[in-house]
């Protein structure tokens, strides 16, 4: 019989890292706290520490460009469909349909 494996959404993950980061308790407290290994606990802790710098990094230039590069792909494909009806009504009217 196989046992379901436990999800945690990120915002859960992050309370526990922050428990952890506040030191008022062990980890190995936190993890029979939560019933999670304590291994793993120590790996949301790196993997937060590692990725924190991005929480301050200002990416609306990155948002930017893949809005316009978005808007730019539909406006191709507005196009393509344009040229597609032309192709098919003049179709259309040469096969005599």
């Amino acid at each position: 019989m196989s046992t379901m494996r436990r999800k945690f959404t990120p915002e859960q993950k992050a309370q526990i890292v922050l428990e952890i980061l506040k030191e008022e308790k062990s980890v190995s407290q936190l993890a029979s706290e939560h019933g999670i290994h304590a291994n793993v606990l120590q790996r949301w802790k790196t993997e937060a520490i590692q990725n924190l710098h991005q929480l301050f990094v200002d990416d609306r230039k990155g948002i930017t460009k893949m809005k316009s590069d978005y808007e730019q792909q539909i406006n191709d494909l507005y196009a393509e469909v344009g040229k597609l009806t032309t192709q098919n009504a003049w179709l259309k009217k040469k096969s005599g349909l």
